[in-house]
């Protein structure tokens, strides 16, 4: 993350030694020790939770165009039922011409 050195760690011990001194110094350390795995566990937390949601959006891309295509594919199938029940069906006939004829 940081691009500390090994001569930039130690200007900040010895500069920490000198106004914290000996006694307090460890228990200073701690602390840091602590509040940087909170921040390292949040950013982890955080990284993680974009990475789903990130490959979530990509899941549902990948998956928008077969289901466009099954949508059109569908709409032409029952568009051609629709015309095939119709040209099955004969044009009604009236009943009455057939009894005047008789």
């Amino acid at each position: 993350m940081f691009d500390v050195g090994f001569s930039e760690m130690l200007v900040i011990a010895v500069v920490a030694l000198l106004v914290l001194g000996p006694e307090r110094l460890p228990k200073a350390a701690r602390l840091a020790g602590l509040w940087v795995r909170k921040a390292r566990a949040q950013w982890y937390s955080v990284k993680a939770e974009l990475d789903a949601e990130l490959a979530n959006e990509q899941f549902r891309r990948e998956l928008q165009a077969p289901l466009e295509e099954v949508r059109k594919s569908l709409d032409g199938a029952v568009a051609s039922a629709d015309e095939l029940m119709r040209a099955k069906t004969p044009p009604p006939t009236s009943d009455k011409s057939e009894d005047n004829s008789s």
